[in-house]
């Protein structure tokens, strides 16, 4: 059977960029199908500081240094009240001239310079054309059948491997009855954007700020630039539908008076006037690998975006499942059984950053108190919420245990068995 290229990657987001470019750095050919036409708009803006391995394994940094984005060096919590955290700043813990300084972008313009920087690699990109489906031999994926949506034309392209990295759109899962939810994070997001509103100065202008409202809400609060603002409120349906209020509008003018620092930090600025709205945030997909099939990104796992993990996230997957496809190109052997390292690596920086998710919402919880009982459970924080989140954190889940109940990690992420491969639920 003919191959036209190495590697198909279904969609152009961060995780699909970063894999094709380390795919065609190796000198693979790599094929780049995005549905839309770049830039395009996306939520997602806060990158937290251990993106910077991923964007500096693909040649990002000095792009990123050269761009106009804001940076970002803190996080800061704000009560209800109005009383504000100190801000918790990652050179406290890291090398401020590398991971410790991230920045707040703009997902149209940075996800653009992401695709480009794969195309400078050497990957193939098509824009506006939309995979129809997988094509099979058997329980093998071999290849994708695709319509070019500028030209309306349909046609068929073929390799060893394809990755799914279509983002909250989740192709593959969706398809196959794959796709698990989280048994308990299913919150609603209302956001919007104001010009001049409010913000820190100095090393405190690109702060993230978390501001809670009641029932274990919150506010985010993001510095862009061209002095614009991320606003959002995150919270379950029930709350935020409370009255029988359904309008993202009304929901979001609502809870700004909830939270004293938020209503200040926007008296000042004008809202855009859009107002976007999104629901049941945390899903996971049973299998990370089938024959000739790979997920990647948020396709394979997204959680919950208090920690704003779902960038790092998805260019540390992309990361590493190229990695992984391309000793699998060299040894000739792409069979799911190579990606269990992908998978696991994957299911473990979730399930630990997850495990801070479920304590978050969790009522009797707070950092303040935990750090109290046990001063070294300050810097095991740190370390996950900045996104280490490949490394053993069982004694900061033992002293957590002791305030609120944690999860167990969910079964998913593993390659699917051999036999009746794709058939299976």
């Amino acid at each position: 059977m003919s191959q036209d290229y190495d590697a198909i990657l279904i969609g152009g987001g961060p995780a699909g960029s970063c894999a094709s470019a380390i795919l065609a750095e190796y000198g693979h050919r790599a094929l780049v199908l995005e549905r839309e036409k770049f830039p395009r708009y996306h939520i997602g803006e806060s990158l937290i500081p251990f993106t910077f391995g991923p964007l500096e394994r693909i040649g990002m940094i000095p792009k990123m240094r050269q761009s106009h984005f804001v940076k970002k060096y803190s996080v800061t919590f704000v009560q209800p009240d109005g009383r504000r955290s100190q801000p918790f700043y990652f050179f406290t813990r890291y090398d401020r001239e590398t991971v410790a300084q991230s920045w707040q972008v703009l997902r149209s313009e940075f996800d653009q310079m992401l695709l480009d920087n794969a195309r400078e690699k050497g990957a193939e990109v098509r824009e506006q054309t939309a995979v129809n489906r997988l094509l099979m031999d058997g329980d093998q994926v071999v290849g994708v059948e695709a319509t070019d949506r500028a030209a309306n034309r349909t046609y068929e392209v073929r390799a060893p491997i394809v990755l799914d990295c279509t983002g909250k759109e989740a192709f593959t899962s969706n398809q196959r009855g794959w796709r698990m939810r989280d048994p308990y994070l299913n919150k609603i997001a209302v956001w919007t954007y104001y010009k001049g509103a409010k913000r820190g100065v100095g090393i405190d202008e690109g702060d993230t700020t978390v501001a809670y409202v009641p029932e274990k809400g919150w506010f985010w609060f993001i510095p862009q630039h061209d002095d614009m603002t991320s606003v959002g409120i995150v919270a379950e349906g029930k709350y935020l539908t409370r009255g029988g209020v359904k309008d993202p509008k009304e929901i979001f003018h609502r809870e700004v008076e909830e939270n004293l620092w938020i209503k200040e930090r926007l008296s000042v600025g004008q809202g855009t006037g859009q107002y976007f709205i999104t629901s049941e945030y945390s899903r996971h997909s049973r299998y990370c690998a089938a024959p000739g099939l790979v997920l990647v990104g948020d396709a394979l796992a997204f959680l919950d975006p208090v920690f704003s993990s779902g960038v790092m996230l998805a260019l540390k997957s992309g990361q590493l499942v190229a990695e992984a496809v391309h000793e699998g190109l060299v040894a000739g052997d792409l069979s799911p059984a190579r990606f269990a390292g992908y998978g696991a690596a994957v299911r473990q920086g979730v399930e630990n950053m997850r495990k801070l998710v479920y304590a978050f919402y969790d009522p009797a919880f707070s950092f303040r108190k935990v750090i109290q009982a046990h001063p070294d459970a300050a810097g095991l924080l740190t370390d996950c919420l900045s996104g280490d989140v490949n490394k053993d954190f069982s004694q900061l889940w033992d002293w957590i245990r002791e305030f609120v109940p944690l999860p167990d990690d969910l079964p998913y992420g593993e390659p699917m068995p051999e036999e009746g491969a794709l058939t299976a639920p």
